[in-house]
């Protein structure tokens, strides 16, 4: 009886977002080499940057996070004013979840080019991968004066003001980027989040379910969706939803930890849901 408990209350912890990883397949674990090691000597200087960049980027889509890492750096080296190899090396060190080298990373790009934009959304999502979106308004707020139209630091800014609590002034923006993005799914998405939050369930649903009741939907949106309808309390439909990717107990699971997060603070319940998201969102490619 013990043990029941004390995975129940496991799970009660387990994020959404680690609920979903259960739709990805299985990975096993590659010992790779330094593709410009050549007889123990490093081949870097013997080629131009350009190639290490593609090298690295190649690394990178292989899932060879490391050397990836390690080539755009080398490439930042042989460019020493470019700030791109370093935006690579902060959005790959993301990949790999270690967020603070990434922000080092970010922070270096920009002190090579002070507005550049991918640093400043890069930078935005490494602080918000912390948990201090705090820190990610003052990128924001430079991103936004070069580019107020731009539906991608729209949506960033409403994912940190949903992060602080500030519901109302993320669905503004999600609003905003949906005027110059009109049917993206992931402004969609986090507007439906948002206004689950609070508590704007009928709202959340209409929003989102064109997306996710399409015939090119995502597993991430059907159980998003699954998600809202189970903080509405209507368990049918977010069973319905959730039995469409996944397998009964994981179901059932899911539909445990609805109940658990409708029992909990709205802010805790916020940081729960808006936490799970974002891992979520760090599993697909910047």
């Amino acid at each position: 009886m013990t043990g029941q408990t004390n995975m129940r209350r496991r799970a009660q912890m387990t994020s959404v977002g680690a609920l979903v990883l259960a739709l990805a397949s299985c990975t096993t674990t590659t010992t790779y080499v330094d593709p410009l090691a050549v007889d123990g000597r490093d081949a870097a200087s013997k080629i131009g940057y350009p190639t290490v960049m593609r090298i690295g980027m190649a690394a990178r889509a292989g899932g060879d996070y490391p050397n990836a890492v390690s080539m755009f750096r080398r490439a930042a080296a042989m460019a020493p004013s470019e700030p791109v190899p370093l935006v690579a090396a902060g959005d790959t060190l993301r990949d790999m979840g270690q967020m603070n080298e990434a922000i080092t990373a970010y922070n270096g790009a920009l002190d090579r080019s002070p507005h550049y934009p991918l640093a400043l959304e890069g930078l935005a999502k490494a602080y918000l991968g912390t948990g201090r979106p705090e820190l990610a308004q003052a990128p924001l707020d430079l991103a936004f004066q070069d580019a107020p139209t731009n539906p991608k630091i729209l949506l960033l800014m409403g994912v940190t003001a949903d992060f602080t609590g500030n519901h109302p002034q993320a669905q503004a923006d999600y609003i905003e980027g949906l005027k110059y993005q009109p049917d993206d799914p992931a402004l969609s998405l986090d507007l439906a989040l948002s206004l689950a939050l609070s508590e704007n369930y009928d709202r959340a649903i209409a929003t989102l379910a064109p997306f996710a009741n399409g015939p090119s939907s995502t597993p991430r949106e059907r159980q998003t969706l699954a998600l809202i309808y189970g903080l509405k309390g209507d368990r049918m439909s977010a069973e319905r939803l959730a039995r469409r990717d996944l397998d009964p107990a994981s179901v059932e699971h899911n539909l445990a930890y609805y109940e658990t997060l409708r029992r909990l603070p709205s802010e805790a319940r916020t940081k729960a849901v808006l936490s799970a998201n974002s891992g979520m969102q760090s599993h697909r490619k910047s």
